[in-house]
């Protein structure tokens, strides 16, 4: 029986006709009785019995295959700039590493009442009504080998925005006066293609753009910032 569960739950439901898009406990226990293959099983067994293989159906994980024929080449420059070398040169002390990006569509909830620290047998309270007061996209540059952020708020992601957070950051120092600063950037709309680095490039004579391979944005440390972020500054829910 035990093989039998773990088999049932190796399998994708559409694959049964189950209108479900993944197992959990409840439904293997009555697909296994549907199929006969046990009288009867509660889903407290099957939990324990996919336990012991570590097996979660009900759980998964996303995953992307690179698709950029140059991946390696691309990543290669990012990679050598975090290390403080550029086209196998040591970066001079007034040369600077920007990692950008966008979050976006934050809400702004601000809750009717406070929110209730953590007691004994009791976990943190949070209040379920909220007034809305819409959403905002938080756009940071990241300096890689100062760990510095810069960010700003905006109402809205594009070209415009992501330019006003380049003009926050180039016209301060020391990247006002900087001999470089490379602009490390994930392929968002807001600045992808030869488009965004003439652009860019054109506005700011000293910056220069190194895009990151497509679907490759994990690349980018201002994702690891902004999951810092996530975690342990916005408030729960």
């Amino acid at each position: 029986m035990n093989a039998e569960v773990k088999r049932l739950a190796c399998e994708l439901p559409a694959s049964s006709g189950a209108p479900l898009s993944r197992w959990t406990s409840t439904e293997l226990a009555r697909e296994l009785v549907e199929r006969d293959v046990v009288a009867a099983i509660s889903p407290s067994t099957v939990a324990r019995i996919l336990a012991r293989d570590a097996i979660r159906p009900w759980q998964y994980r996303m995953w992307i295959f690179p698709r950029d024929p140059r991946f390696a080449t691309k990543a290669a420059v990012a990679l050598d700039l975090y290390a403080r070398v550029f086209e196998c040169a040591p970066l001079g002390e007034r040369e600077f590493v920007i990692c950008a990006d966008e979050k976006t569509s934050i809400q702004a909830r601000c809750r009717c009442h406070p929110s209730l620290p953590p007691a004994k047998a009791r976990l943190m309270r949070v209040e379920h009504e909220y007034k809305r007061a819409g959403a905002l996209a938080y756009l940071a540059a990241y300096d890689v080998h100062r760990a510095k952020a810069m960010g700003r708020t905006e109402t809205t992601t594009g070209i415009v925005p992501f330019g006003r957070l380049v003009e926050q950051v180039m016209t301060s120092e020391p990247y006002r006066s900087a001999e470089r600063v490379f602009w490390v950037l994930d392929n968002g709309s807001s600045h992808r293609g030869q488009r965004c680095i003439d652009r860019l490039q054109g506005e700011w004579p000293t910056l220069r753009v190194v895009h990151l391979p497509t679907h490759a944005s994990w690349l980018d440390q201002c994702e690891i910032f902004f999951s810092i972020v996530q975690r342990k500054v916005l408030s729960p829910a």
